[in-house]
C-alpha cells in the first residue's frame, strides 16, 4: 500500500487548491495540495517537499485531520489529510508552480462545484467537518 498526503491550507475561512497541469491521468483536474510519501519519508516530510517542489514555498504539517484509501492503477493507496501553515499565502507573492496550471482560495462549499480529483473527494466530508469547526472557533 502507498501513502500519500492532502494539504489543507486554510486562511480567512478559505481552502487553498490547485488545478493540476493538462497531462497524466488526473490532469486538468482541481485538488488538495500534496502528493505522493516517498520511501524512507512520514507524511510530515512529504509535506514540506511537495509544498516546496510544486509551490516554491516553505510548509509545516499541523495537525493531522483524517485519512481515507483510494485506489490508483489498482494499487490501494491511503491518503493522509493534513492542516499545514505556509510562509505566505501566494497572493502578494505568487507561488512558483510546477504541476499546476494555477491555484486559487475557495470557501469549503465551493469544492463539489469544481472537478476535483476522486481521492480528494474521498475525505472532502471529514475535511468539510473540520473546516467549518476551526473557522467557527
Amino acid at each position: 500500500m502507498a501513502d500519500s498526503v492532502a494539504c489543507i491550507a486554510i486562511k480567512d475561512g478559505k481552502i487553498l487548491i490547485a488545478h493540476r497541469n493538462p497531462t497524466g491521468q488526473m490532469g486538468g483536474r482541481w485538488e488538495f495540495p500534496g502528493g505522493k510519501v516517498d520511501e524512507g519519508e512520514n507524511c510530515e516530510q512529504a509535506i514540506a517537499r511537495e509544498m516546496r517542489e510544486e509551490f516554491g514555498v516553505k510548509a509545516e504539517a499541523c495537525e493531522k485531520i483524517c485519512e481515507g484509501e483510494f485506489f490508483h492503477n489498482g494499487k490501494k493507496n491511503t491518503l493522509h489529510a493534513y492542516e499545514i501553515s505556509l510562509e505566505h499565502d501566494g497572493i502578494t507573492r505568487p507561488f512558483a508552480l510546477t504541476e499546476h496550471t494555477e491555484y486559487k482560495w475557495v470557501t469549503i462549499d465551493e469544492i463539489p462545484t469544481d472537478n476535483f480529483v476522486d481521492s480528494d473527494l474521498g475525505i472532502y466530508e471529514k475535511v468539510k467537518n473540520f473546516v467549518e469547526k476551526k473557522i467557527s472557533s
